[in-house]
């Protein structure tokens, strides 16, 4: 049976923000969403989080994920008093239980390197470890004559030799259950920060005659903590330079590395191009070709083979079909659904519409709470008038229709197949099939009408 239980309860002080640190976010979701992936990927049988400053909030972010339990830590004495906190609701039932500790401001441990973690630990207890050029302000690993971990000792209660020790302790560690409970409650608070030490079971379990393993991360970023404003930024680029390795190595063509931002996730075909700044947000799915110009903004989305997005574009919860081309300056918001081949334009902004094959759409127009047919041609300066200030009230366009520029529809209204609507018309009634439809006021000419002057 396996608990992880993940400490949350650190102010953050130098964060600077009423916001509890576990809550700040790297790659937009909270660090401490990313250590619940983690504990999740390893199917864990129990989930604390451990809360202190500001418990409410956190408790409120995460009330509706049921597999989670809460302890709280008041005052915050350490680590090992923060583990103890959660002691009485680890779970046990055979001796193989084992209970795994992570941080919540430590994001992006990845779940193999968890995994080698309990790999290496087999009866005893294992350490997470690195070897750091500057181990400065770590706990370090003190390893006995014959190279067995023996015990961590602080940086402030160190030895200058064992401050030249460049095996640092990481925090993160598995231990059989039933003897963590035991070891937790011989914790005391001697020491230099008078606080109660997790590491100090370490020299508890070698007396106890068990085997310290360690395992290392499989990346230097995993283990890194965040305690500030500069660290938080730090970390950001160091996930974002990960994940467009990782699209890098799955086929994607990255125009520039340092300048892509995945905040979610993004699945790519083949041959898929994405220009610099571009940000995408919870699950995107990019078919074969597509390509994404420079500094679109795309979030819950799925593109099309062959599809070319321009610059500057939003698609946000919007599906787009093959060969289409949508952009620049393009905004197309939820519920919006393009067929293949459709073109929408710049300064084109599309809503709760699905739009029918071959239709275009290419200058200034707002499309909401309608419903397009195939190859309608969609003039500049066309809106479809769909909310009264109260309700909202759909507008239907058949096949082939043709909307000259500057058209206003006033939902709920009808364009009929095959019907032109001309130039500047207001449409408050259907129009029929195959007909020419315009509504204007003539054109008239002021005879003798001068512009007037600016008075001296």
């Amino acid at each position: 049976m396996l608990n992880i239980v993940i400490l949350a309860a650190g102010l953050g002080k130098r964060m600077q923000s009423n916001l509890p640190k576990v809550l700040h976010t790297i790659a937009g979701r909270p660090m401490l969403s990313h250590v619940l992936d983690g504990a999740r990927a390893l199917n864990a049988d129990g989930i604390i989080v451990v809360v202190g400053h500001g418990a409410e909030q956190v408790r409120e972010a995460y009330a509706s994920q049921a597999d989670l339990q809460f302890a709280l830590q008041q005052p915050q004495l350490g680590t090992g008093h923060a583990v103890m906190q959660a002691a009485a609701m680890l779970k046990e039932n055979q001796h193989e239980d084992v209970t795994i500790v992570l941080y919540g401001d430590v994001p992006l441990v990845q779940p193999d390197t968890l995994r080698a973690l309990l790999a290496a630990r087999q009866d005893g207890l294992a350490v997470l470890t690195e070897i750091l050029p500057d181990p400065t302000g770590y706990g370090r690993i003190v390893r006995d004559a014959s190279g067995n971990v023996c015990a961590i000792v602080e940086h402030k209660d160190a030895t200058a030799a064992q401050r030249a020790i460049t095996e640092i302790n990481t925090g993160i560690i598995a231990a059989p259950t039933a003897a963590l409970k035991r070891w937790l409650t011989q914790l005391t608070n001697t020491n230099s920060q008078g606080e109660y030490y997790l590491t100090d079971i370490i020299g508890m379990a070698v007396a106890d005659g068990l085997t310290v393993a360690v395992a290392h991360p499989g990346a230097s970023f995993e283990t890194l903590g965040v305690n500030s404003r500069m660290q938080q930024a730090e970390l950001e680029r160091l996930w974002q330079a990960e994940q467009a390795r990782r699209q890098l190595e799955a086929g994607v063509t990255l125009a520039d590395p340092s300048r892509f931002d995945l905040r979610g996730t993004l699945e790519c075909g083949r041959d898929v191009f994405i220009d610099v700044g571009c940000v995408f947000e919870g699950t995107v799915r990019l078919a074969d070709g597509v390509r994404i110009g420079p500094h679109c903004v795309v979030r819950d989305a799925v593109i099309g083979q062959g599809t070319r997005v321009e610059a500057f574009s939003h698609i946000f919860q919007a599906e787009v079909g093959c060969d289409a081309h949508i952009g620049p300056f393009a905004r197309l918001r939820p519920g919006a659904k393009l067929a293949d081949r459709v073109h929408v334009g710049n300064f084109v902004e599309i809503k709760n519409t699905p739009m029918g094959e071959d239709s275009k759409a290419n200058h200034l127009a707002y499309i909401g709470d309608a419903d397009i047919g195939a190859r309608v041609n969609i003039g500049a300066g066309t809106i479809t008038c769909n909310y009264d200030g109260v309700n909202k009230f759909r507008t239907v366009i058949e096949d082939d229709a043709f909307i000259g520029s500057d058209t206003q529809l006033v939902a709920p209204v009808r364009v009929g197949r095959g019907a032109t609507l001309g130039a500047g018309t207001t449409l408050s009634k259907d129009a029929p099939p195959d007909q020419l439809t315009i509504s204007r006021v003539r054109q008239t000419t002021v005879q003798g009408w001068k512009r007037p002057v600016k008075k001296s």
